[in-house]
């Protein structure tokens, strides 16, 4: 089958890889001419195991494309996905001005039957929307075209996406078409050979079901988070009480490990998106507003820790801080609504100096602080440490799992250390002689 995917972003792209992967004609349409440019010539421009690899050897076979022009990118193809972005706003609803933008071209570019395949987070009646558009466009041109929008939300984790798409729980597809639902089921054909993974529901539904999994998991991950803070206040140990809970399978042990709070493109976003359709729809959620409220408080809450253990020694001001950790999980570059980002803009507020080092997301945070002289960002975890009077553990990469303890503590000024994602043992890191404050310990 021939696909246009339109947004070359870490949904776009490993969709596109993926589908070419399964030996789909697949063409990627994106605005930015660099990343075309770079995607054509093998590169990738976001960071995710094994895309880069697959990307490359589609590419090489001829089954994978990259345009800035929708009208060629479409030609021919039967599904149109969109797969670009949809930032929250500052009042918590999703811009939608991409989405309808590629609507809309879309409606001023076909010229034969096509499925428009929204895989875009979207709030609940886009599907309506897209439609609308592209049907105001073809009437501009006297046309009358069979089309069809569907939803299709996606449901990867970023750092095992190629793996979650090759692999689906479930795809879910929001249509009220036959006919659409069973082409889609024939697309997706190749990724469900052992049973049957596609769920066909309404539009609504559909865009729904995406919102829901995410405020879903968030609420794990700010229920264990109340948990831990309330273990500190208790002297309880939230490991020992995770474990306890975690052992009930109702309850399993999944997106219940206590942290630094939650970030990405996802949760935040989504948990806050409905909230506003509820909002806007005359219902008061109480439920997912305290998730994201616990979230907010979270993210600072390393930030506060460090704070307080420095107000006798002469307050934060001029004290050099090593993180640990920039991105808002291991295996991805991705620093959208990251702890860390709070944690230092929180810190050097104060005067505090930062000294910060991740293995893939370092580069993105230069630049968002090259303005600021109070943070740095170094090549090597232990460069971080030099003369550092804390060390803060923000992201929980497998590099900082077992580190050399004895060195960390030769290179730095003052042997305490802020554990954001309890990765150590509190008793064999005091028995190495540091000062170890973690969640919920």
């Amino acid at each position: 089958m021939r696909i246009c995917i339109v947004g070359t972003g870490y949904v776009g792209l490993v969709t596109a890889a993926c589908f070419a992967e399964m030996g789909s004609q697949v063409f990627c349409v994106d605005i930015d001419e660099e990343v075309v440019r770079e995607l054509n010539q093998g590169g990738v421009h976001i960071y995710e195991p094994g895309l880069e690899d697959l990307v490359r050897k589609n590419l090489e076979a001829g089954r994978l494309g990259f345009t800035t022009d929708l009208q060629a990118g479409q030609e021919g193809a039967l599904f149109i996905f969109i797969c670009v972005g949809t930032p929250s706003s500052e009042n918590g609803e999703c811009d939608m001005s991409s989405v309808y933008q590629v609507a809309g071209e879309i409606g001023r570019s076909i010229c034969e039957e096509k499925i428009v395949v929204n895989k875009s987070t979207v709030p609940v009646g886009t599907v309506d929307k897209v439609r609308s558009i592209i049907r105001q466009e073809l009437g501009q041109r006297d046309l009358d075209l069979d089309f069809d929008v569907v939803s299709n939300p996606e449901f990867l984790k970023e750092g095992d996406a190629v793996n979650d798409f090759l692999k689906p729980d479930r795809v879910i597809v929001g249509t009220d078409s036959q006919h659409s639902a069973e082409l889609l089921e024939s697309l997706y054909a190749p990724f469900a050979r052992s049973r049957d993974k596609l769920l066909v529901m309404s539009p609504r539904s559909a865009e729904i079901s995406k919102y829901s999994a995410n405020c879903m998991l968030a609420t794990k991950i700010s229920f264990i988070n109340e948990i831990a803070n309330i273990c500190e206040k208790v002297e309880a140990d939230v490991e020992d009480v995770r474990r306890g809970i975690g052992s009930d399978p109702r309850i399993g042990y999944r997106f219940i490990y206590p942290g630094a709070g939650y970030g990405g493109s996802c949760f935040p976003k989504d948990v806050r998106a409905l909230i506003r359709t509820s909002e806007d729809s005359g219902y008061s959620p109480g439920l997912l507003t305290s998730v994201d409220s616990v979230n907010e408080h979270q993210k600072r809450l390393l930030a506060e820790k460090i704070e307080a253990y420095f107000l006798d020694k002469g307050g934060v001001k001029d004290k050099l801080l090593a993180v640990w950790g920039l991105a808002f999980k291991a295996n991805t570059d991705d620093i959208r609504e990251a702890s860390a980002l709070v944690i230092m803009d929180y810190l050097t507020r104060r005067g505090m100096r930062i000294r910060a080092y991740d293995p893939r997301a370092g580069e993105r945070v230069r630049q968002i602080f090259a303005d600021n002289d109070l943070v740095s960002v170094v090549d090597s975890e232990y460069d971080a440490l030099d003369g550092a009077d804390a060390l803060a553990v923000v992201t929980e990469w497998h590099q900082f799992r077992n580190p050399d303890f004895p060195l960390i503590k030769e290179k730095m000024r003052n042997p305490a250390v802020f554990d954001g994602r309890n990765l150590y043992s509190p008793t064999y890191v005091r028995k190495m002689g540091f000062i170890y404050s973690g969640i919920g310990r």
